[in-house]
């Protein structure tokens, strides 16, 4: 079975090449540029990885992540794109509950890290059975 992934990420180019990369790994990938139509896609369907930006339009990563969760809790989550120790981050502390992957990253590491986040997913699920 093919993992899907909900990409929540505001900047149109940068969701299309986040998205094709995923999708060029064999993920199925519903990509969205607000967390509106994420939680649409969330009433049909629940991923397996949820990966969002920090910093999204009118709406943090984290908030957002947040809002998701409460809805798909267990899911995972990775954060793209901002650094941890950016100042503008209200929530740092919080924030160190979701995976944190820096930029700037080549796509082969960012392939890693999700294969790695959906392997660990995976294990929890079998461990809770």
């Amino acid at each position: 079975m093919t993992a899907s992934i909900l990409l929540v990420v505001s900047d149109a180019l940068i969701r299309k090449v986040l998205g094709e990369v995923m999708e060029s790994a064999g993920y199925n990938v519903f990509a969205t540029g607000d967390l509106g139509s994420a939680v649409d896609y969330l009433n049909i369907y629940t991923p397996d990885l949820l990966m969002i930006r920090h910093y999204t339009d009118g709406i943090s990563g984290y908030d957002a992540a947040m809002n998701i969760r409460r809805r798909v809790p267990g899911i995972a989550v990775l954060m793209v794109g901002g650094l941890p120790d950016d100042s503008r981050l209200i929530n740092r502390d919080t924030v160190q509950g979701f995976e944190i992957f820096p930029k700037p990253f080549p796509a082969a590491e960012l392939l890693e890290k999700v294969a790695e986040l959906l392997l660990r997913r995976s294990n929890r699920s079998e461990t809770s059975q």
